[in-house]
């Protein structure tokens, strides 16, 4: 009997892989971060061999770290940056040009172009997203537009797209699979959700020809193995899932109504709606959350917070307030109050619920007062004040009031925000004592396909309270400050138009 599952995270800033065990528990962990390409404003670009270097690195590297042969390994589950998009040659393998990142805005004005003719109705109703350069569609045909000789390459079969997981097994596979799974189908632009198929309508109006596209696979299943000589024998590779889809499934929120919010590098609140696709009205999108095989798929309502962790770098990288994005939370508690700052942190446009491609990041209401200490506050605050817009669209689609927030994601150790988060929310924040949620996710997808848990209900009990935040701040006090949030996103709106 194998010991193990390994995950590998693959994502937007690290490659990460983390071996765990039959009680979803650590074992070993290793990550590396990569080079993030920023050549223009508001275009973000990564290559694709470092990705594929850094993430076979460090899957290496974990197996030896837990003293693990790749007999040990029930199987490989892959989690995945989700739209960020990447086209490679059929033959070699090599891809065309560097991967378009999710959050690159340099198709929005082919969005606006759509919209103008109306043709983002057609997107929504068979795809269930809004028309937004975040998403994968727009990047391929870029792609495609952008070099005679890769639309001519795509036109005579030669070429493939993907999305990170389609990238990877490509390569772990040494090209036997060209797959991707339904979760990370649903946000490329191009997949029906309705009739579980890559929809023929979106690809002409996109000129994209079918033959890129990817097979699209359950989220868990046995897909096939890894070439032996990447870790001293074949490994089955049998889970794969897009990062928020895979943290929703590790926070096991299986129940419709249940809802977990990621703070990573942008935030990403799932709520879990059943085998119903819900049309949101509230600008949520939605999205397929996972297919067991032989099960019903299962879909979620998804808001999506473009920048929150980011934000916490840029205080480091960009105004060199803190030395790592650790120190935050010091630094914010040296003032008892935001000192009435907001950050607006719409560096990429601003997400759910406003889809507005044209905000750009904005700080208000700053006084001779005003210390480094109130922005550490305010950018703090703005990540908690974002994922209260998404927690009000998500009540008002759903109809279902949220009893609490599951919370995942690095930035959940930080106290002073998970608190706020509860205060702005009026709900408990559950922080679980597990926060690898998203790994873990893929980790109990490819365990489920490989027979190393049995079912869903033997790793519902493997859920584990840390702590939880309760509110603390009145009603009133609540209100006056997401009022004073709601006037600052009013001035970071349609900035660059």
């Amino acid at each position: 009997m194998s010991r193990y599952v390994m995950a590998l995270d693959q994502g937007t800033t690290s490659s990460r892989a983390i071996v765990f065990d039959k009680q979803g528990q650590i074992v070993s962990v290793a990550q590396q971060e990569f080079t993030q390409y920023y050549p223009q404003p508001g275009w973000v670009e990564h290559d694709p061999e470092e990705i594929w270097k850094t993430q076979l690195t460090v899957a290496q590297q974990a197996l030896e770290k837990a003293g693990a042969t790749a007999a040990d390994i029930a199987a490989i589950g892959i989690t995945n940056q989700r739209e960020t998009t990447v086209i490679w040659d059929r033959k070699t393998g090599e891809p065309v040009f560097n991967a378009i990142v999710w959050q690159c805005r340099r198709t929005a004005s082919f969005c606006d172009e759509l919209k103008a003719e109306g043709f983002d109705s057609e997107i929504s109703s068979r795809t269930g997203l809004v028309t937004d350069a975040y998403f994968s569609g727009t990047k391929v045909r870029w792609l495609l537009e952008n070099d005679a000789d890769v639309r001519a390459r795509a036109e005579r079969g030669e070429l493939a797209f993907g999305t990170m997981d389609s990238f990877l097994i490509w390569r772990l596979t040494g090209g036997a699979l060209h797959i991707t799974d339904v979760s990370n189908a649903s946000r490329t632009l191009l997949y029906n959700i309705h009739e579980n198929k890559w929809d023929d309508t979106i690809l002409s109006r996109f000129n994209i020809p079918a033959s890129l596209l990817p097979e699209v696979r359950p989220s868990s299943q046995l897909y096939g193995e890894t070439l032996p000589e990447f870790f001293g024998g074949a490994i089955k590779l049998a889970g794969m899932a897009g990062d928020q889809q895979a943290a929703t499934f590790g926070q096991t929120c299986f129940n419709p109504g249940q809802a977990k919010n990621t703070y990573g590098t942008g935030c990403f609140m799932l709520m879990n709606t059943g085998t119903t696709a819900q049309k949101s009205d509230s600008g949520l999108l939605t999205t397929i959350g996972w297919q067991i095989e032989g099960q019903e798929t299962v879909y979620c309502l998804e808001g999506s917070v473009f920048v929150a962790g980011a934000a916490v770098q840029w205080l480091r990288d960009g105004l060199g307030i803190i030395n790592s994005s650790s120190d935050v939370e010091a630094l914010a508690q040296q003032v008892e109050d935001n000192g009435d700052v907001y950050l607006v942190p719409a560096f990429a446009g601003l997400g759910t619920p406003y889809w507005d491609q044209s905000a750009r990041g904005t700080i208000v209401g700053m006084t001779r007062g005003s210390s480094a200490a109130h922005i550490a506050r305010a950018t703090l605050e703005s990540i908690a004040y974002q994922s209260r817009d998404v927690v009000d669209a998500m009540v008002a689609d759903s109809g279902i009031e949220l009893s609490a927030l599951r919370v995942d994601g690095g930035a959940t150790a930080n106290n002073l925000m998970m608190q706020f988060q509860a205060d702005i929310l009026g709900v408990p924040v559950q922080r679980p004592k597990m926060v690898e949620t998203t790994a873990l996710g893929s980790a109990y997808l490819a365990g489920l396909a490989s027979g190393y848990w049995s079912s869903p209900d033997d790793i519902v009990s493997q859920w584990q309270l840390d702590r939880e935040f309760e509110p603390q701040m009145s009603a009133d006090q609540r209100q006056a400050l997401y009022a004073k949030w709601q006037k600052a996103v009013e001035k970071a709106k349609a900035w660059a138009e």
